[in-house]
């Protein structure tokens, strides 16, 4: 077998460190989209970035912080949120928030990879938490920042239930109607609910 077929195995030289580095994420990201996180394996990860697994190891370490990593990409549309709304007036929040999460969902770009965390997410504890922990970290609390209220956390999270909820059943469930009725309407009947929780008594 010669250098040029042979399967690379350690560190790449730093030239190629980039490059490897987001050829293993996109390779895990494929692998927790298609295997889900229990059946995806760090191996599996490496044969599908063509590396050896120690590779993945030394740049991400364990496969938790693998899809950490992974879906951290793959959610960061949704993370762009707090900086949709942030100038929007007070009365037009939910609307704003609303449109932006069900934009990023209509998207067939950003709505595969989104479909890979949430199903990861809703099978497995460890995937669940370390969504939780970037959602909570990254969304809502900068979210719930923008709120000048006592219990803008409580808010916030209140709001993204509504949304997830509403996705969940739409594009993961696939409930009829909702799965196929117009998103005018759904925007309609959903945006005064998230209003509400973000901005009423």
């Amino acid at each position: 077998m010669t250098g040029a077929t042979a399967r690379k195995r350690g560190r790449p030289p730093r030239t190629e460190s980039v490059g490897t580095r987001e050829r293993i994420l996109a390779a895990a990201r494929e692998e927790f989209s298609e295997r889900g996180y229990e059946k995806t394996s760090v191996r599996g990860i490496a044969k599908a970035a063509g590396v050896d697994s120690a590779l993945v190891h030394h740049y991400y370490g364990t496969k938790e912080q693998v899809f950490e990593a992974a879906i951290e990409v793959a959610f960061a549309p949704a993370l762009n949120a707090p900086t949709a709304v942030a100038d929007a007036p007070p009365d037009e929040v939910g609307e704003r928030l609303a449109r932006f999460i069900f934009g990023i969902w209509e998207n067939p770009t950003t709505r595969k990879p989104l479909l890979a965390i949430v199903r990861s997410a809703v099978n497995n504890d460890t995937a669940a938490a370390v969504f939780r922990r970037l959602v909570a970290s990254q969304l809502l609390r900068r979210i719930a920042s923008q709120l000048d209220l006592p219990d803008a956390e409580l808010r916030a999270e209140l709001a993204a239930a509504q949304l997830v909820g509403c996705a969940m059943l739409r594009y993961v469930i696939k409930v009829e109607p909702l799965a196929s009725a117009d998103l005018e309407q759904i925007i309609a009947r959903v945006a005064p609910v998230v209003q509400g929780h973000l901005t009423g008594p």
